[in-house]
């Protein structure tokens, strides 16, 4: 069952601000990491923002992510590079995908996010 993998254009300066959000999120409220948590954070309805990693390799892995964010009115933005996504994390690797599950300190600035990519799309 193939499914067409669709991305949408994001401004550099969104993908900055969400790297941003991401970093505040990971160190004063709560994120999961790699796309089997974030799939079960959107499923469950918890995730505020998921970011998903644009060269991830095969794109299968991370193409049932915008769907399901969409059924459950999540909203999620893409990345350019995974590698950026792990660093945000704090990781030493690339991630294929983040979920914001509490904004901490960056209530605001994810806030202000959602309303901007909800006007992209």
């Amino acid at each position: 069952m193939a499914q067409m993998y669709v991305t949408y254009d994001v401004p550099d300066e969104l993908r900055d601000k969400a790297l941003e959000s991401l970093e505040l999120a990971r160190d004063t409220g709560k994120i999961k990491k790699g796309t089997n948590e974030v799939t079960k954070a959107i499923e469950r309805g918890i995730a505020q923002l998921v970011l998903i990693g644009e060269d991830v390799t095969p794109p299968e892995i991370v193409a049932h992510l915008p769907m399901l964010s969409d059924e459950k009115k999540i909203p999620y933005i893409y990345i350019k590079k995974q590698d950026e996504l792990g660093a945000a994390c704090g990781l030493g690797v690339g991630c294929a995908a983040v979920a914001i599950i509490n904004t901490g300190k960056g209530k605001g600035a994810v806030e202000e996010l959602v309303g901007k990519i909800a006007s992209l799309r």
